[in-house]
């Protein structure tokens, strides 16, 4: 079984972010700190989604914007798959009136 460590305290990642940030590159971070290379880089890109953008017309989104779209996709879902069992329904209903229907001598 793999050995896995804890997470890295979040004072810590701050930090290592803020030194990516200044210049310095993660293959040097991962030298002195012992953490992966591609771990500072992963921490670094989601730290630069996660904070506040000026311009809304960047492509990357933050987690809350990504939980919010996942959570709108699967609230849409549900509601396509309520909308065509209604339609099948009515359908159904429509065909079966019809097929009961007799209409009234007394005009």
């Amino acid at each position: 079984m793999p050995r896995t460590r804890p997470p890295y305290p979040v004072e810590f990642r701050q930090q290592i972010i803020e030194l990516a940030r200044a210049g310095r590159t993660p293959s040097e971070l991962s030298r002195e700190f012992g953490c992966t290379a591609q771990t500072i880089a992963n921490w670094v890109g989601a730290a630069g989604r996660d904070k506040p953008r000026a311009k809304p017309a960047t492509d990357a989104l933050s987690s809350a914007e990504r939980g919010e779209l996942a959570r709108l996709r699967r609230q849409l879902r549900q509601v396509q798959m309520e909308r065509d069992i209604l339609a099948k329904a009515t359908a159904w209903f429509a065909a079966k009136s019809d097929k009961t229907f007799t209409p009234s001598s007394n005009s």
